[in-house]
């Protein structure tokens, strides 16, 4: 399968490719911002790169892909101008080209409290909302979509557990690995097509978490 990954130098995403290079299914595009970044995505197991900016014209970068992982998000360091143009805008225009170019799935990081901006911090509202609106995009779209809403992302040892639900009612932490195995999961699962959920730390093995959507 040719999966496209959309913010691939990102921590979740890195964590993804080493998951799927390990699978030998799919050949993995990596887009990328920075053609510096291209040589350490190959020795993770990224079968080739692109350079393109989520900014700018994106659709060739999607010819041939039959399914896309959009992990890319504007960072804590930005503002709302990036916020809205790469969280909100970039995954708008990254649905349109999927749907231009006929790939068949479309996988989305979302966000936990996108579900309801007015319950999160006044400081993150505006991403919560950005991340909500993509997501409700990304869902009218016609497209089979996955959308994985984290709760806190942690850089710690992964634990292989997490919990699943449409809505789990809890905040909690999650580590980027485990939520790059939910990804690769997802990809062929039927459970989760057409669907969003929220996840967190939790005592599930993740196969099976992900089979019990």
């Amino acid at each position: 399968m040719n999966i496209l990954i959309v913010g691939a130098n990102g921590k979740i995403a890195r964590q993804l490719i080493k998951i799927l290079a390990e699978e030998k299914d799919y050949h993995i595009t990596a887009m990328i911002r920075k053609e510096e970044q291209a040589a350490e995505l190959k020795e993770l197991g990224a079968d080739e790169t692109i350079v393109s900016n989520l900014e700018g014209d994106i659709s060739s970068v999607f010819e041939a892909q039959e399914a896309v992982v959009f992990a890319a998000g504007s960072g804590g360091h930005t503002g709302a101008d990036k916020t809205i143009l790469i969280d909100l805008w970039g995954a708008r225009k990254a649905v349109d080209a999927a749907k231009e170019h006929g790939a068949r799935r479309f996988l989305m990081v979302g966000s936990m409290r996108s579900s309801n901006p007015d319950e999160g911090p006044d400081s993150m509202k505006h991403y919560f909302v950005a991340k909500k609106l993509a997501d409700e995009y990304l869902q009218h779209s016609g497209l089979n979509y996955t959308i994985v809403r984290p709760g806190r992302l942690t850089d710690h040892t992964p634990s292989g557990k997490v919990r699943i639900a449409p809505a789990l009612g809890e905040l909690g932490e999650v580590t980027r690995t485990d939520i790059a195995e939910v990804l690769a999961r997802s990809i062929k699962a039927e459970t989760t097509f057409f669907k969003a959920f929220d996840v967190i730390d939790g005592d599930i093995d993740i196969e099976k978490a992900v089979q019990s959507m």
